[in-house]
């Protein structure tokens, strides 16, 4: 694992972006097709609000934050809101990897996770389909 301190990034910032279109290439597309309304935002770090907020005092325990209504609490007056974020901590995400190599692996596994979220799963629901 990298040091967070470290400004030196595994990759460029559109690299990484590529990593993150593919794997919302590799969702099955029943799960694909039902992505809307939603914006995925890449920054390096997640702010101290945010931190503050998940009640985290690092910010390497975020890698990633979905912020709006799910998708199975969404009912008929769900209209003209702005759209869904998942947040992606690049910074974050690659001090995981000890690599460029493994990096794949870890933003596919944050990007899913981000998007369960927005299917209405819960933190308890996804650390369950994980191990």
């Amino acid at each position: 694992m990298r040091n967070l301190e470290s400004s030196n990034s595994l990759m460029e910032q559109n690299k990484f972006e590529k990593l993150v279109i593919e794997a919302l290439k590799d969702l099955p597309a029943l799960f694909r097709e039902k992505l809307e309304n939603i914006e995925i935002v890449i920054e390096d770090y997640p702010s101290e609000e945010v931190r503050v907020r998940l009640g985290k005092r690092s910010s390497g325990a975020i890698l990633g934050l979905y912020q709006g209504v799910p998708l199975k609490r969404r009912g008929s007056w769900y209209g003209n809101v702005l759209p869904d974020r998942i947040i992606l901590y690049r910074e974050v995400i690659e001090a995981l990897a000890p690599n460029e190599e493994a990096l794949p692996e870890i933003v596919r596994r944050v990007v899913l996770h981000e998007i369960g979220h927005y299917f209405g799963l819960s933190e308890w629901d996804l650390r369950k389909l994980q191990y």
